[in-house]
C-alpha cells in the first residue's frame, strides 16, 4: 500500500504562509523555508507590539498631560492626586485630548482641581 500524505493539506498551509509573506523583500517572499521563518518572526512581533502599543499610548497621554499641567503652574503629579481627590472621572486618554485640543476646557479642570 503505498505512503498516505495529506498534499492537499500540506499545500493549503503553505500557501497560507505565502500569502502572508507577500510584499517581502528578497527570498522572504517566495522560498517556503525563508518565508516561514519571516512570517513566524512577523507575527511575534505583531503580538508583542499590540501589548507594547497601549504602554506607548500610556506614556504619551501623560506627556501631554504633564505638559499641559505644566502650563498652568502644576505638576502632572499633583495634577492626577487633586483630580483623584476632587471625584473628577476623567481617564487619561481624555484629559490628553483635553490638553491638546481643548486648552481652554483643560484649564477649567485646571482651576476646578486647584
Amino acid at each position: 500500500m503505498p505512503r498516505s500524505v495529506n498534499a492537499v493539506a500540506s499545500r493549503a498551509r503553505r500557501k497560507k504562509v505565502m500569502k502572508q509573506a507577500k510584499g517581502y523583500f528578497g527570498r522572504r517572499k517566495n522560498v517556503w523555508t525563508v518565508a516561514k521563518n519571516a512570517v513566524e518572526k512577523a507575527m511575534l512581533y505583531a503580538y508583542r507590539d499590540r501589548r507594547n502599543k497601549k504602554r506607548t499610548f500610556r506614556a504619551l497621554w501623560i506627556t501631554r498631560i504633564n505638559a499641559g499641567a505644566r502650563q498652568h503652574g502644576m505638576s502632572y503629579s499633583q495634577f492626577m492626586g487633586k483630580v483623584k481627590a476632587s471625584g473628577i472621572e476623567l481617564n487619561r486618554k481624555v484629559l490628553a485630548d483635553l490638553a491638546m485640543n481643548h486648552p481652554e476646557a483643560f484649564k477649567a479642570i485646571v482651576e476646578k482641581v486647584k
